[in-house]
């Protein structure tokens, strides 16, 4: 069942700057061969759903693996007999917006 998730994985506790915590959470994804895009605050995954749930317990355990307190905020949408949300979405709010920049002042 096609899976689109939206999550944040890092170490809480251990200070102000995450990068590079965080950067090894992503790598993780990224390597999973998964369809993926990363923001300012989330990282989307889309595939099966136990396929991007392996993949965000192995993100989550590198850090938790180090013995760091890990905090993962996770958003699901399951969506019987689609695929390619990940950009459908997205592309779908522009036709409808004429495509209109995402980043318009």
């Amino acid at each position: 069942m096609n899976t689109l998730i939206a999550v944040a994985i890092a170490p809480i506790g251990i200070g102000d700057e995450l990068s590079d915590e965080v950067a090894e959470v992503i790598r993780v994804i990224r390597e999973s061969g998964l369809p993926n895009r990363t923001s300012a605050m989330f990282t989307e995954i889309e595939g099966e759903w136990d396929e991007v749930m392996k993949v965000v317990k192995e993100a989550t355990l590198v850090l938790a693996g180090k013995g760091l307190r890990t905090e993962v905020v996770l958003k699901a949408d399951i969506r019987p007999g689609y695929t390619n949300m990940l950009h459908g979405k997205v592309e779908k709010i522009n036709n409808l917006l004429g495509n209109e920049s995402e980043h318009a002042p």
